[in-house]
């Protein structure tokens, strides 16, 4: 693969992906925009090997899955096993269940990680969280992030901009904080419409993408990951802007 690649988190069209028959054709709907990268989430469960001859006939290349907690922990080696027929290069957790959200919570949910990230290690994978607004409560002084990373240092920070700018912090900042354990990264922008905030194409919206882009490029982020929970407009013309806006950028 290029140095950094251009992705879609497949979360964004989960609508389309409730089936194995709308997984092959959102696939291909996506390769024809122009993405070489996804992300698999929000989708349908299929046998991997059948998934990855559905990626190799796009010409897609699936970089990571969101996984959950309790399956990466407890069920390591299947979780393995799946991410090495799919090719992926990472197991990202997506969150945890919100009990566990709690400075007791991160430090167990740390503990977890460090006992089974040995076994991925030696799989030549690697084990990354994703944040949302939620991990920016503090603690003691330090955000649950904080006391999450700090006592896991080999697990990856998939920094989510727009969670991030939600939960009061700089984008930018988290992102050099934890230069060289990101090479995975949410792009989500941030807008407001009638006082509520919202999900516009990447781009279209009001986060500071220059500092973001900096920072990004310095902390050895290999897949910038387009993602939008719930867009201003139709996922996949949402999709297609985002392409488009960050190739005016200079990614690829």
């Amino acid at each position: 693969m290029a140095k950094s690649s251009i992705g879609l988190q497949m979360y964004t069209l989960r609508n389309f992906c409730k089936t194995p028959e709308y997984i092959v054709q959102t696939l291909g709907k996506v390769s024809k925009m122009g993405y070489k990268v996804v992300q698999l989430s929000g989708m349908a469960p299929m046998d991997p090997k059948e998934l990855k001859k559905i990626l190799d006939d796009n010409g897609l290349y699936a970089c990571s899955t969101h996984t959950g907690y309790g399956k990466i922990v407890e069920n390591t080696d299947e979780v393995i096993e799946e991410h090495k027929i799919l090719g992926c290069e990472a197991i990202m957790c997506p969150g945890l269940p919100g009990e566990m959200h709690n400075k007791e919570g991160y430090l167990k949910v740390a503990k977890d990680f460090a006992e089974v990230l040995p076994k991925i290690k030696e799989n030549d994978l690697l084990l990354g969280y994703h944040n949302h607004g939620t991990e920016f409560e503090r603690y003691d002084g330090k955000v649950g992030l904080e006391i999450l990373l700090e006592n896991c240092p080999d697990l990856e920070a998939e920094i989510d901009t727009y969670w991030v700018q939600y939960g009061g912090g700089d984008p930018a900042f988290w992102i050099e904080k934890y230069s060289g354990r990101v090479s995975q990264i949410h792009f989500k922008d941030m807008g407001i419409i009638k006082k509520s905030q919202t999900m516009p194409p990447i781009g279209d919206g009001n986060l500071n993408w220059e500092r973001i882009l900096e920072a990004s490029k310095k902390a050895g982020v290999k897949y910038y990951l387009v993602e939008m929970d719930h867009p201003t407009i139709d996922q996949f013309q949402a999709a297609r802007v985002s392409l488009e806006n960050m190739k005016k950028w200079g990614l690829e």
